[in-house]
């Protein structure tokens, strides 16, 4: 069987600088918020571009704090409307129900999966106060139209970049500085991933990054001066220094995803699949390799009877889940098109030339 992702087999490659940096972690003494954190944010947020990176737990817990934040600097508050794609992960609208806000989620473009700006126009409100866009699958939303939106309609533009590690924009800005904002999620499956759950935000505002800092850690300004009500959201000490050694190599191994997206594209012959669209710049790092097919859990079930692993990212829309039930009734039906079709097929670094050629000559036989 081919895995959808062996991650033991994606971080074997790195196993003896994991064993030599944990043994300096080890006797180092210093296991939270130490020089690990540190050497990481820096590096991070330079990679970005951004001038801060505030390590912290999760991805969702990136998402809340910036939105907490905000909310510190009286840019948000309790029940100001933000925009969200319908078709994102829970993560994203958990962020802001979970903050006093309203999600107001809207339908993605049919081609790209990423938030249409033109139904973002449609929704606006004088409630509405943010966009968060999500670079869903590693593919950049519109960054142009979301930033003359936001300039023009006086609104924060936050990044869902959880999944866009590395994506460059067509001017040559990178996924977490394309916004007032970003929040990135280093969970083990993603295309910088820990050995555990971990995050960050990056910006370029130093008010905000210096209350994130705080926020993250207590609320703490000293050891036992708390300025704000804070949180326990600190990046592990040990998974920054795991993700400082993937990120040494988060350029090669964007670069063979999109060799094999390409190889992907180049073979796959079966006209009855929708391939995702092959670019000539940076700009997607695929994240996961999403096609669609109307028959969709057929092609599913013929794939693994075949000896090929897929999956459904995502099969219940979030308006459809029980803890939305605010949500009951609301239509959005590009949405429930794209969750009826799409299928991510294995996309990694380690896949192996024979694997690949299985996979595709299985597609084809379809």
């Amino acid at each position: 069987m081919i895995k959808f992702l062996d991650l033991k087999k994606v971080n074997a490659q790195y196993n003896e600088e994991f064993k030599k940096q944990f043994e300096a972690f080890l006797n180092s003494g210093s296991y939270i918020l130490g020089e690990e954190v540190a050497a990481f944010e820096h590096e991070f947020g330079s990679y970005c571009g951004a001038k801060f990176c505030i390590g912290v737990s999760s991805g969702l817990d990136a998402l809340q704090l910036i939105l907490e934040a905000y909310k510190i600097m009286e840019k948000l508050h309790e029940g100001d409307e933000i925009i969200v794609p319908a078709n994102t992960y829970i993560a994203s609208v958990l962020s802001i129900s979970n903050s006093g806000l309203k999600p107001v989620l809207v339908e993605p473009d049919l081609e790209t999966y990423n938030i249409n700006p033109q139904e973002v126009l449609r929704v606006i409100t004088p409630k509405t106060k943010a966009i968060l866009g999500v670079h869903l699958y590693g593919s950049l939303y519109d960054v142009e139209m979301l930033e003359k939106i936001c300039r023009e309609c006086n609104l924060l533009l936050i990044e869902d970049a959880a999944q866009a590690h590395g994506a460059v924009s067509e001017d040559g800005r990178k996924a977490g500085n394309l916004s007032n904002a970003a929040a990135f999620s280093f969970y083990p499956t993603k295309n910088l991933g820990a050995l555990g759950d971990a995050g960050a935000v990056t910006t370029n505002d130093k008010e905000l990054a210096d209350l994130l800092f705080k926020l993250r850690n207590y609320g703490r300004r000293t050891t036992y001066e708390y300025e704000l009500k804070g949180y326990n959201c600190r990046l592990d000490e040990l998974q920054a220094a795991f993700l400082r050694i993937k990120l040494k190599y988060l350029n090669r191994d964007n670069l063979k995803r999109r060799e094999i997206a390409k190889f992907y594209n180049d073979n796959i012959n079966n006209n009855s699949l929708v391939l995702p669209k092959i670019g000539s710049s940076n700009s997607h790092v695929y994240h996961q390799f999403v096609v669609r097919h109307q028959q969709r859990n057929k092609l599913k079930e013929y794939l693994y009877r075949n000896g090929v692993e897929t999956l459904i990212h995502y099969p219940i829309s979030i308006y459809k889940q029980q803890a939305y039930n605010e949500f009951k009734g609301l239509e959005f039906p590009i949405t429930e098109r794209l969750l009826n079709e799409i299928l991510s097929l294995p996309i990694n670094p380690k896949l192996e030339k024979e694997e690949l050629n299985r996979i595709i000559n299985s597609i084809n036989s379809f």
